[in-house]
């Protein structure tokens, strides 16, 4: 689903290139609009990879939960249009090892199959057991989507394996966080879903992570405090493209941490980031990093809809804002702006 010329510079990304990054080649497309990932942003009607059978087709928590235990390597456990599932008091079910968790989300209209929750206590709802998990096509329910600092804190997902891909879902109403990436999962690919009202003061994470080569492609965000969070740790870095993020924004909309956020005595903001080709409806700062990225940070080819050239992005070194566009007429800000 990644373009070409992306996944060439996130090649060169993960290898670790010392100093700043290398600059890819300058295009003429600004923003998520022009959107060359061949399927709409945010997913749903008109989606294409969707899968409309599977070795199990449940339709109730008993058949989901023996599914999710039977099914090996390679299967698909299938929930058909309009089923919805209760999943209250149940926490940390486990996706097995290369198992697809599957519904028909934009499909001939279809929302995709519900499941939800409706517990407020502390929980993860799904974690990955192994490498090579997909969840695509489903809606996924939380208990609370509001802002104020309740005590429950609701997750939805943690992924913990290698190549986990979640595409083409719609999650809403965690409060801390939606699809949370740990340190050991590596080349994770979060794309074409809707992620939104995840939102706790504080928290309120649609994606967070502390891992690297993550690619964040083509997502709506929205009712969020920070679209994306990152713990900003050694060896950590993502890549967010095509993106759209909404107006209601209550923090900066991609965050990088630095040492001081994690009392490590660093300034290190990660390895690296790399922000391109994404739309920023809020008047918020679109990227904000915490420190200083070990191998750099390029912000280029995104269009700030309402936040100025001198509001858009903080970073405290290593970083280089070049060739975005501001303002409802797509300003193009030529001057580039860099961090040493």
């Amino acid at each position: 689903m990644l373009p070409h010329a992306s996944a060439a510079v996130l090649t060169l990304l993960v290898l670790g290139i010392p100093g700043l990054l290398p600059v890819p080649e300058p295009d003429d497309l600004f923003g998520c609009e022009p959107n060359p990932t061949g399927n709409p942003i945010g997913g749903g009607e008109g989606y294409r990879a969707i899968l409309t059978s599977g070795d199990f087709t449940v339709t109730n928590k008993d058949e989901l939960l023996s599914a999710l235990k039977s099914a090996q390597p390679g299967q698909v456990v299938f929930l058909p249009d309009g089923v919805e599932i209760d999943l209250t008091g149940q926490s940390n079910i486990v996706l097995p090892p290369a198992v697809t968790l599957a519904g028909t989300r934009g499909l001939d209209g279809s929302l995709g199959a519900r499941l939800f929750t409706t517990l407020r206590q502390s929980h993860t709802l799904l974690s990955s057991g192994g490498d090579g998990i997909r969840l695509t096509g489903l809606r996924f329910e939380g208990a609370f989507g509001g802002t104020d600092k309740v005590a429950d804190h609701s997750s939805f997902c943690s992924i913990n394996h290698y190549g986990a891909e979640i595409d083409n879902c719609e999650v809403y109403n965690f409060n801390v966080s939606g699809i949370g990436v740990g340190p050991g999962a590596l080349a994770v690919h979060i794309h074409h879903n809707h992620l939104h009202h995840i939102q706790r003061s504080g928290y309120g994470y649609p994606v967070s992570t502390s891992a690297a080569g993550l690619r964040v492609i083509a997502n709506r965000c929205d009712h969020c405090r920070h679209a994306i969070a990152s713990s900003g740790t050694p060896g950590s870095g993502y890549e967010a493209a095509w993106n759209l993020i909404g107006p209601h924004e209550t923090g900066h909309s991609f965050d990088m941490h630095g040492g001081s956020d994690r009392g490590d005595n660093t300034d290190i903001a990660g390895d690296w980031l790399h922000a391109h080709h994404n739309t920023f409806l809020g008047k918020v700062a679109a990227v904000g990093i915490r420190g200083v990225p070990s191998q750099g940070a390029l912000v280029h080819n995104n269009w700030f809809v309402a936040a100025t050239p001198d509001k858009a992005v903080f970073s405290s070194g290593n970083t280089r804002v070049f060739r975005n566009v501001y303002g409802e007429v797509k300003t193009l800000q030529e001057d580039e702006v860099r961090w040493e």
